[in-house]
């Protein structure tokens, strides 16, 4: 299954006069909004913690903003070490973010902003809450639809991917099992969400990503039912993306192309992921061809 890198990838790269995103920048959530894409990634600079950087683009492809601070920060003690690997679902006029706060244990943690204060660049983001205290759990995503009144969420317990629900975003029910790893495959040591779960005539297409025995990260997909999004109606067998350029296979952490969000343009999903722990680079794919 082929998918079509951006020739001009990495689109994103660490800035060095900029001591918050200095050595690394990946992991980027990606949102259309306001005419506009919207990337809010993950940078490392010279301290080593973990903050959010924000740029856009009118294509997906060329970034024409990029702000020289960043617009997320650690602020609590269970972010202590960083924030990161975010994710955003818009619902409404909420940008709904999902990121991993790290302290001692990496925990999920959720937040949003207004749309008109993030096009207007207020960076007033509202409480922090983290629903799983005291767990190892990462690589949480919002649906972008309220579901017979209630928000749903799939994240990461090691290994497996889980669901749970929500009427207030704070309170979630106990996690049901969605997808565990497969023995000998790409997919078979843990696996976790990419971005938000993307709605097709199919069902609600989840890109996720796969890790193998060699630490290799690769990106596959799955189809979860429109009604009912416990039922998996259908998962990748091979991986549509894997670490093949330079970039992709080179830095931080070698072998890993890692993705917090795509985007839906007519027939196409245009993907933003990270290469190596180190770069951003963007790619796209035809639905029918991960259909087929």
């Amino acid at each position: 299954m082929g998918m079509a890198r951006y020739e001009n990838n990495p689109i994103l790269e660490p800035v060095k006069e900029h001591d918050w995103e200095s050595k690394y920048v990946f992991n980027p959530a990606m949102f259309a909004l306001g005419g506009k894409i919207h990337f809010l990634y993950r940078a490392i600079g010279e301290d080593k913690v973990s903050r959010l950087g924000y740029a856009s683009s009118s294509n997906g492809y060329h970034i024409d903003e990029r702000l020289d601070y960043p617009v997320f920060e650690p602020t609590t003690f269970f972010e202590k070490k960083g924030v990161e690997d975010p994710r955003v679902t818009v619902i409404d006029d909420e940008c709904i973010t999902t990121f991993t706060a790290y302290n001692e244990i990496p925990q999920v943690g959720i937040t949003s902003i207004s749309a008109d204060n993030l096009l207007m660049k207020k960076w007033s983001w509202r409480e922090h809450i983290y629903p799983f205290p005291s767990v190892i759990n990462k690589n949480a995503v919002i649906f972008p639809k309220v579901m017979n009144g209630l928000y749903v969420m799939i994240h990461r317990l090691d290994p497996s991917m889980y669901i749970t629900y929500s009427r207030d975003l704070q309170v979630w029910n106990k996690s049901k099992l969605l997808m565990k790893p497969r023995k000998d495959s790409w997919d078979c040591l843990k696996i976790g969400a990419a971005g938000p779960p993307i709605e097709i005539e199919e069902g609600w297409l989840q890109i996720y990503h796969g890790v193998d025995n060699q630490r290799t990260y690769r990106l596959g997909a799955m189809i979860l039912g429109k009604d009912n999004p416990e039922k998996i109606i259908y998962r990748t067998n091979e991986p549509f993306l894997e670490p093949r350029e330079e970039y992709e296979r080179n830095g931080l952490v070698p072998n890993v192309v890692f993705s917090c969000g795509a985007i839906k343009t007519q027939d196409n999903i245009l993907i933003s992921y990270g290469c190596a722990d180190s770069v951003i680079g963007v790619s796209t794919f035809k639905i029918d061809e991960i259909l087929r």
